[in-house]
Parts: structure tokens; sequence; C-alpha cells
């Protein structure tokens, strides 16, 4: 899968993205990513890239041409447009679901705005998804841009050593994920749950998914009314409720 970001901190993504599981993966070949300078694409002799916004109002505006040179660039060579995506704001917020329908895309541009935004010229001339990391404001589009990269990096084929390594993490399948321990068996007069420690998978498998269901319960409960539930899981959830009540 490769990126291609346009932005005018380049250096930002290498200390971020250059390292760890997905720092392998690029190594490896599976993800290809380039991180393209946008001030290296304006032909304003200072190099500038904003400019004051018609109409008033405060800040500045990332201009239209050096971004647009830029993407030009990052599609030089191709028979293709690849998904072009602006983070912003406005855009529909990120979440796994769209993390996942992204893992598909086989090349994603992504245009990472600063200042107080981007000329719409430019965002008209390629952008094809705007999205936001939630109703909050940052100072530009790089932060964003790599909670989205690593997101979906981590369900492309062969960047993790397999499904497994993520399919029981929170909101994969729409759950939070059920609380994990490793050794030692005690610590601080506090055990690990006997059940995890008893070799019978059948009720491991159980008591994950019923602390699954508590977790999103008290943490978000939410996100229980967009998760197809079986009889046995709303009845599991019914008693641990009432259960509560009592106490």
């Amino acid at each position: 899968m490769r990126f291609d970001v346009l932005t005018l901190f380049p250096d930002m993504f290498e200390a971020v993205l250059g390292d760890s599981i997905v720092g392998r993966a690029r190594k490896n070949g599976i993800l290809t990513m380039n991180f393209l300078q946008i001030r290296d694409f304006s032909t304003d002799k200072h190099r500038r890239v904003d400019d004051y916004p018609y109409g008033g109002g405060a800040g500045m505006l990332m201009t239209a041409q050096p971004i647009c040179d830029a993407y030009q660039s990052a599609c030089a060579g191709l028979d293709y447009k690849p998904l072009t995506i602006y983070m912003s704001p406005q855009g529909r917020v990120f979440d796994q679901n769209v993390a996942a329908e992204l893992s598909e895309q086989s090349h994603i541009v992504i245009l990472c705005g600063h200042y107080e935004g981007v000329d719409q010229r430019a965002i008209d001339q390629i952008v094809d998804m705007e999205l936001s990391l939630g109703d909050f404001v940052l100072t530009g589009g790089e932060i964003p841009a790599m909670a989205m990269i690593d997101a979906v990096s981590r369900l492309v084929d062969g960047v993790l050593s397999g499904e497994e390594a993520y399919i029981d993490e929170s909101h994969y399948a729409g759950l939070l994920e059920y609380p994990q321990y490793t050794r030692p068996a005690e610590y601080m007069g506090r055990a690990v749950p006997e059940v995890l420690q008893s070799g019978h998978h059948g009720n491991i498998e159980l008591w994950k998914r019923q602390q699954s269901l508590i977790n999103t319960l008290n943490k978000r409960p939410e996100l229980l009314s967009r998760v197809e539930l079986s009889e046995k899981d709303m009845a599991f959830l019914e008693d641990y409720q009432s259960q509560q009540k009592k106490n």
C-alpha cells in the first residue's frame, strides 16, 4: 500500500512512522510512504505557501498553487487517480470502520492543512474525501494524518503477524477490548483471574466476551446500540446490570 503525504512538516512523519510495526512494514516493502514538502513546489521567490484570505479574517490561508503542484508530482506517471484525503475538522469522523474501508485502497494521498486552512480551489481540484479525528481543532493536519496512517496500516495484509493480532482489539468488532494480563500471576496483592490460568479455552473465550461487554457498557455504552448482540450477550448484560444495582 502506498501513502503520499503533502505537508509543510515532512520530518514529523519520519520521526513517528519510521519505527516500530509501521517502520518494519516499510522496510519489508509492504508499505510505501512519501512525504512531500509543499514548500518545495512554491513558485514564489521566497517559497511562500500562504497569503491573506479574501474577504478578511484572522490568520493566513495556504495557497492553491504549491498544493496542486505537489499533488501532480505525487501522481506523476500514474494512469489512475489515487484516493485523496484532506485532514479537516469539517470532515467525516475517522473511526475503525473508516480505517477498514481505507485499508482496501492501494494508494492514498493525504493533504495536511496548516494556518487557517487551504484555498478552497485546491480542495475542489484534488480532494475526494475529508476526514477528522473529532470535533476539535489542531494546529495542522499532520498529527491526524499520522494517526490515520497508523490505524489503516495495521489492517493491511502482512503488516501484523496475522488477523488474530487485531480482531480482538477495541472497536474492531464494535466492542471495547477485554482486560489483559501478563506475568507475574500476582502483583501487589492482585491476581490474574483464575479463568485465564485454567487452560480451558471455551471458558476463556466466554470470559473475554463478557468482559468486553462489561467494558463497553461501563466506558462507552453508546457503542452497544451499534453492535449485533446475541441473546446470550443481552441476557448477560441484563444480569450484570441487575447485580450492579443490588450492590
